[in-house]
């Protein structure tokens, strides 16, 4: 069952654990959010110039679209601005300096299938942890206009203790690294890239759950509950940003999720940063979490293998 939480006051180590088992919080727009989510916007502006971003998909070809985006996405995401931002967010939300951040990332939906590979990916149903997250991940999801329920995402509550049959036995986090990862803008209609799904054709993704924060609002949630992109059919091109947390008594406790149907291998724990320091997670800590994580399997057989 997911059960949504508006604005709970609870500790963070309290809110860990409700979202390790399948709860979302929500909570309204604050200072250090709509910074960065107007942050954002700046930068959008700077990009598209005279045009509005959000209707910008009905008058440029594809392709421009796809420059435009190739350019702006890497300066968001790698802006130091970006990153002060986001550990003010954290903060906010009672992070203690052991909460470790991932670069935030500018996501874009446009509507009636314009653009959904590549650069603006329409992520099908998933788990974070099929691409070799940790299962103490903590996602964190802002709008940066407003969203409705025709272009934000959902979560599928069937699946939050229940595994699925899936490929993610084929990914390999190091192996994207290498030859997908900077690859987003060359996939113009088509995308080759290994991304793992379920090839159950018996699964029911419904019902579907959908939280729409208000502008600046955000929403966290586990990144091994099973969510995805709605089909955008609203008319206009949703920008979002996400970014990704860990707390470091998690990771070295090995406590988070349980593994329903993962078989992927690596971990992306080496690109978290202290968010005071920028420093990554130690590798010593990533290498040990990696080798008890690998140590228990699936509690199905679930994952393809």
């Amino acid at each position: 069952m997911t059960t949504v939480y508006s604005a709970p006051r609870v500790t963070d180590d309290h809110r860990r654990e409700l979202l390790y088992h399948g709860a979302v919080c929500v909570y309204p727009a604050t200072d250090a959010s709509l910074a960065l989510t107007e942050f954002a916007r700046e930068l959008i502006a700077e990009a598209f110039g005279p045009l509005d971003p959000q209707t910008a998909q009905h008058e440029l070809p594809v392709r421009r679209m796809v420059e435009i985006l190739a350019a702006l996405k890497p300066r968001f995401i790698h802006h130091e601005r970006s990153k002060q931002l986001v550990a003010a967010v954290m903060k906010s939300h009672g992070c203690d300096e052991n909460t470790y951040f991932d670069v935030p990332r500018l996501r874009t939906s446009t509507s009636d299938g314009y653009l959904t590979t590549g650069i603006a990916y329409a992520f099908h149903a998933h788990r974070d942890t099929w691409y070799s997250a940790p299962f103490c991940q903590i996602n964190w999801w802002l709008p940066i206009f407003p969203v409705t329920e025709r272009n934000a995402m959902c979560f599928h509550p069937r699946y939050v203790d229940r595994p699925v049959r899936n490929s993610s036995d084929r990914y390999d986090y190091d192996e994207w690294n290498r030859t997908s990862r900077f690859e987003a803008a060359s996939h113009i209609g088509t995308d080759t890239r290994v991304q793992p799904r379920i090839v159950d054709e018996a699964a029911d993704l419904e019902p579907t759950v959908t939280v729409l924060p208000e502008q600046g609002g955000l929403m966290m949630f586990s990144g091994n509950q099973l969510h995805s992109s709605l089909p955008n059919d609203s008319g206009v091109t949703r920008f979002s940003i996400d970014f990704r947390t860990v707390h470091l008594g998690d990771v070295t406790a090995v406590r988070g999720a349980r593994n329903l149907d993962s078989a992927c291998t690596g971990t992306n724990l080496r690109d978290f940063l202290h968010p005071s320091t920028l420093a990554p997670i130690p590798d010593d800590v990533a290498s040990n979490y990696q080798r008890a994580v690998g140590a228990v399997p699936p509690t199905s057989e679930h994952a393809v293998r």
